[in-house]
């Protein structure tokens, strides 16, 4: 570790185990000279009692009646399990009138479907999906929107053979830009957080043109200010083992454009931004290009995560 190094390597949380490998059938390659930041680092009663007693008659408790799984799901979560919107927009369309079941509007709250009813949401029919969660390691010159090119591939191209649900990436990422990305039709887990005040950690490893001055490290350290706003910087660290145009950075922003403009600010030119860990999430075992599904223990911690 390099000795000007104010506040230790920036780190993500360790291995996550793998569902499944999508994309292609490409050996994981070897990392080998760049940083590791996905090590670990930053990251009933049974009731008792004497039994009633009979003295008469030997009571037979009577066996518990197997309950079937509900057909039924309430219509605001049909809609948001669909990808439409969330269960809160859902609401809202439902009391305007924009929802039909059977051909037949309907504005009551808590309304009960079931999965083979008709529903129309805004004109159109739709169904509930399962919700899906992909982890792609995303490499560069493919854009998450339309609108930086006709030219320009879309990430979507390297997740559809992954399932047929209506995923989508979750938040921006420009196409020099590399690294994770979660793709879901959770419309709740897009929407919040896509949210300016999400405070989940992101973990970026940038490039420069040339050596970041120890000087400009502590300014940068100290807090960053953009647009008129003061940005604090969770942690900054020379990369061990490479030269110091090699950085370690770590924020609690959602807009990745924010880690470039830092650097640009005190006039150096970024070349690589690599998204190293999203939310706890490292790329370990996942080569670039390929994607995998996020297991069970992944879901819930981005759920909890406030």
């Amino acid at each position: 570790m390099n000795n000007n190094n104010r506040r230790g390597n920036a780190s993500g949380k360790g291995g996550n185990d793998r569902k499944k490998t999508g994309g292609n059938n490409s050996r994981p390659g070897s990392n080998s000279g760049k940083p590791s930041f996905d090590k670990p680092g930053f990251g009933n009663k049974k009731p008792y009692g004497s039994k009633p007693h009979d003295k008469f008659e030997k009571k037979t408790p009577a066996t518990p009646k197997a309950t079937k799984p509900s057909d039924e799901l309430r219509l605001n979560k049909y809609i948001a399990n669909s990808g439409m919107c969330s269960r809160r927009d859902a609401d809202l369309y439902i009391s305007s009138g924009n929802v039909k079941v059977n051909g037949q509007v309907v504005t009551e709250m808590g309304y009960k479907v079931k999965l083979n009813d008709k529903v129309e949401f805004d004109g159109t029919t739709i169904t509930p999906e399962k919700k899906e969660y992909l982890l792609l390691n995303k490499p560069k010159n493919f854009a998450t929107s339309g609108d930086e090119g006709k030219d320009m591939r879309n990430v979507m191209e390297l997740v559809r053979m992954a399932t047929k649900a209506n995923i989508q990436p979750v938040g921006r990422m420009d196409k020099n830009t590399t690294g994770l990305l979660i793709f879901t039709n959770d419309t709740d887990m897009i929407r919040k957080f896509s949210l300016p005040n999400q405070k989940s950690f992101k973990i970026y490893q940038v490039s420069l043109d040339r050596n970041l001055k120890f000087e400009d490290f502590e300014k940068i350290a100290g807090g960053v200010t953009l647009d008129n706003h003061r940005l604090m910087i969770d942690e900054i660290s020379y990369i061990e083992n490479q030269p110091k145009t090699e950085i370690g950075i770590k924020l609690r922003t959602q807009n990745v454009k924010v880690v470039r403009a830092i650097f640009e600010k005190f006039n150096y030119d970024v070349l690589k931004v690599d998204r190293v860990s999203y939310a706890g999430l490292t790329k370990k075992n996942l080569p670039r290009g390929i994607w995998r599904f996020l297991t069970e223990q992944e879901i819930i911690n981005l759920k909890n995560i406030k």
